[in-house]
């Protein structure tokens, strides 16, 4: 259990609480008061909505998540000389899926539906090659979420719930709002835009959880069964949260230098809000 003292201690030296149910999804956090969106970027945000501006921005992401898929189907295809054929294949339609979204015209409100189409098979086909490079009793069936159905997606999931709640910290502290995306709507009072700007770091988790399984250093005692799925355990959590901070810790070159990889996220972040107020 957290104390008040605990808490007051994390809060004025800039920690963040963040409450993760077995599924990995965030449900609350606990941030400084002061941490806030600035009413123009918000106003700008809300703006790019039905521009041709918001479809170039989400372009730029999907086609950076896109390459980030690439470029790890090429360090994997490096290491698996069986798989060379089959990831190679991937790797060529997923050039044309990222032609499709770069050629792409118009307004965003106009183009959401073929945008988020094409991303979704390029997504498909991805996740069927990472698939076929998993031990063949963790090889999945495609993503599944709430609860997942295998122990892939189960640690996916967890994964990505925690850099859901980076990347949301991040949106705060560059003043951008959360709730108000563009790609992703902002229907049900979800955090639309953190789904929006996700994208491009959702590799990070990718690579640390392929890394886990095909390292073999996933054991079946991580998992729990659930009703229709499986939850992810205290010890599984543990391991996989070990890996991920050693990844978000560990250094990248970014625009010219050497930085952490947790760092890059809120970088992307100001970078995003200093392009909506110019």
């Amino acid at each position: 259990y957290l104390s008040t003292d605990a808490i007051k201690f994390a809060v004025d030296n800039n920690i963040d609480i963040v409450f993760l149910d077995h599924f990995g999804d965030p449900y609350g956090r606990v941030w400084h008061s002061k941490l806030g969106s600035t009413t123009l970027i918000r106003r700008r945000q809300l703006e790019l909505y039905n521009t041709i501006k918001g479809l170039s921005m989400a372009k730029r992401w999907v086609s950076q998540k896109i390459d980030n898929h690439i470029e790890f189907l090429k360090s994997l295809k490096r290491a698996r000389k069986k798989n060379v054929d089959e990831l190679q294949g991937t790797i060529e339609k997923l050039k044309i899926f990222k032609k499709e979204i770069e050629d792409l015209t118009g307004t965003l409100d106009e183009k959401r539906q073929n945008f988020l189409g094409i991303e979704g098979m390029a997504s498909r086909i991805y996740f069927q090659a990472i698939s076929s490079v998993m031990p063949p009793k963790y090889m999945f069936n495609g993503r599944s979420r709430n609860p997942a159905k295998d122990e892939f997606n189960c640690m996916l999931n967890y994964g990505y719930g925690v850099l859901y709640s980076m990347v949301e910290k991040a949106c705060i502290i560059s003043g951008l709002d959360p709730y108000i995306g563009f790609l992703h709507t902002d229907n049900y009072n979800k955090k639309s835009f953190v789904f929006d700007i996700i994208e491009n770091f959702r590799i990070f988790v990718d690579k640390t959880v392929v890394h886990l399984f095909t390292k073999k250093q996933v054991k079946d005692k991580y998992f729990d069964k659930i009703p229709n799925g499986l939850s992810l355990n205290k010890e599984g959590k543990d391991v996989l949260i070990t890996a991920l901070n050693e990844t978000f810790e560990s250094k990248v070159k970014y625009k010219g230098r050497k930085i952490k990889v947790k760092n890059t996220i809120t970088f992307e972040c100001h970078i995003i809000a200093n392009s909506l107020i110019k």
